[in-house]
């Protein structure tokens, strides 16, 4: 105890009046309450104002100024079933985007739908913006020649959870089945189809214009379906695989 200094023994506690820093702290954030702790720090500096930004950051605090984060986006949770070949055509469709630019930086997206009974891909719509309301118009005239799917397997892109897209599953009897945020994978067979159209068409080619794009992906698609034979179909192309083992689709019209 004879070693304690006088001053530590006889030191008496001096509260600071932050009544000034409150009225200041109080104006500007009715002034601009948009504005977070760092912009209103360097406000009260260039009122001339020199208190230490720690002791404004305490006031800040106590008087409940601080902004929250935006908090991500709730999704319920996700538990599809594991990733298998479907029995029959139009049991499960898989769709996803992509996305790449043209010459002159503009960005342009593709939405592409994959039968996953025979890795036939049913549509490639290109276009600068693709909303839930066109993705709907897309699935609508694939149904039109061939039926709706009795399974939809997506991410959760906002044009997949958007209501639109629920309404329309409710009302023509598709299931959808969302797989995990982060796990690409349990929607493989439409996701390998992305790295072969990209492979092929928008890493071969470059595009001045959307319509070059399209004719592009046209004159690939029809090849993709007719001549490309796939080893997980026995060497196969989609179109074989599909009158190999669904002889009476060729009575149905469909092609």
């Amino acid at each position: 105890m004879f070693d304690i200094s006088r001053s530590v023994q006889r030191y008496t506690p001096h509260p600071r009046d932050d009544q000034p820093i409150i009225d200041v702290l109080l104006a500007l954030a009715h002034r601009h309450p948009e504005l977070g702790f760092g912009q209103l720090y360097k406000r009260i500096r260039r009122q001339g104002h020199r208190w230490n930004h720690k002791r404004i950051y305490r006031v800040y605090c106590a008087l409940k100024l601080n902004k929250r984060r935006r908090g991500k986006q709730r999704l319920p949770a996700r538990h599809p079933l594991p990733l298998a070949v479907s029995e029959a055509v139009n049991a499960c469709w898989s769709a996803d985007f992509m996305s790449d630019a043209l010459w002159n930086g503009r960005r342009f997206r593709t939405f592409n739908v994959v039968d996953d009974f025979n890795r036939e891909a049913l549509a490639i719509e290109v276009d600068f913006s693709l909303p839930a309301r066109r993705v709907l118009q897309t699935l609508d005239r694939l149904a039109a020649w061939r039926g709706y799917p009795q399974k939809l397997r997506l991410d959760n892109g906002p044009e997949f959870v958007a209501v639109e897209m629920a309404q329309w599953a409710e009302e023509h009897g598709v299931i959808l089945e969302f797989i995990k945020p982060g796990r690409p994978m349990q929607n493989g067979y439409v996701e390998r189809f992305n790295r072969t159209y990209r492979e092929a068409v928008l890493d071969m080619y470059v595009f001045n214009t959307l319509e070059e794009v399209r004719e592009h992906t046209e004159r690939w698609l029809k090849e993709y379906n007719e001549d490309r034979p796939h080893a997980s179909l026995g060497d196969l192309t989609p179109r074989e695989y599909l009158f190999h083992h669904h002889p009476e689709v060729s009575s149905l019209g469909w092609y």
